[in-house]
């Protein structure tokens, strides 16, 4: 390949990326990636049964958590 070729070809990338970057920007400035009604749909369309679900694994979760914790108390080197 020529050297003419390699430089317009990191010229091209160069530009595109910088669209790219420019154009994610954009996005973000204008709320473009801000999905409002997710968590209202969410808790809408949700059951008791997914909620009693959710709060049992929460609480096996802590309990759990509070295991280990006491495990590693407990834990000490021998004399």
């Amino acid at each position: 390949m020529s050297e003419n070729i390699v430089i317009l070809m990191i010229g091209v990338s160069t530009l595109l990326g910088a669209l790219g970057l420019i154009a994610l920007l954009w996005g973000i400035k204008t709320g473009q990636f801000d999905d409002q009604s997710k968590f209202i749909d969410s808790a809408r369309f949700d059951g008791e049964d997914a909620l009693r679900d959710a709060v049992m694994m929460e609480e096996k979760k802590k309990k759990r958590q509070k295991k280990k914790e006491n495990e590693e108390k407990a834990y000490g080197p021998p004399d």
